[in-house]
């Protein structure tokens, strides 16, 4: 785990995927993985809409393309019965839109990353305690670097994602603020290109995001 954590704040940029049809999954992936990307998130769904299976499988058909070449992870986790199915279907990290210490814990048992979202005080230090491995911040662009900025001063022993709003535009000013790294989803994930089948544009929208660290 402690080589993943350092390969994330080495790279910065976790990519949000959501909605994207398993057959599409993979050209989608190969084309981040060209443009840089290390790390990619597939949501589950929590209206439903898509099943917690179908999810699995997604997540274990990237991890299996990949054999750890890109670390392949979970979003919007909410039950400990998805973090056993990440676990299961090779996932090596999970983020949650909310601070469930039940879920924490057993991300941390089950040996995987755990980021959990939070936004104020005391919901960054109960994450914190509970283990997690960084505290993604969520939604973020509600409030603004200046509020990251605000409790990075007395957090500054915590490691923090921003999410939720992030563009080519303002990661810098985060970045001053003093966040490790990003979770970008559309910005990055443009629906409209794949659905056009042009994974190459994919490919130079991933390029232009990394280079900003590289």
């Amino acid at each position: 785990m402690e080589k993943i954590v350092n390969e994330l704040l080495s790279e910065k940029i976790i990519v949000i995927v959501r909605g994207i049809n398993r057959e599409k999954l993979i050209p989608l992936a190969e084309a981040l993985y060209i443009g840089g990307i290390r790390f990619l998130e597939v949501t589950f769904s929590a209206d439903g809409n898509i099943s917690d299976e179908e999810t699995f499988e997604k997540i274990n058909d990237l991890s299996k393309h990949f054999c750890g070449k890109m670390h392949i992870g979970a979003g919007t986790v909410l039950t400990e019965n998805q973090v056993e199915l990440t676990k299961l279907a090779g996932g090596e990290f999970i983020i949650s839109p909310d601070t469930n210490i039940s879920v924490i814990k057993k991300t941390k048992e089950l040996g995987m990353l755990s980021m959990p979202g939070a936004l104020t005080p005391s919901e960054i230090r109960q994450a914190h305690n509970a283990g997690a491995d960084f505290v993604k911040l969520f939604p973020i662009s509600q409030l603004g670097a200046d509020y990251v900025k605000a409790i990075k001063a007395p957090l500054s022993n915590i490691r923090f994602l921003a999410v939720g709003g992030i563009n080519y535009d303002n990661m810098s000013d985060y970045l001053k603020a003093g966040v490790c790294g990003f979770g970008i989803g559309t910005n990055i994930v443009d629906k409209k290109m794949i659905d056009m089948g042009d994974y190459d544009a994919i490919t130079r929208l991933a390029q232009r995001y990394v280079a900003m660290f590289k």
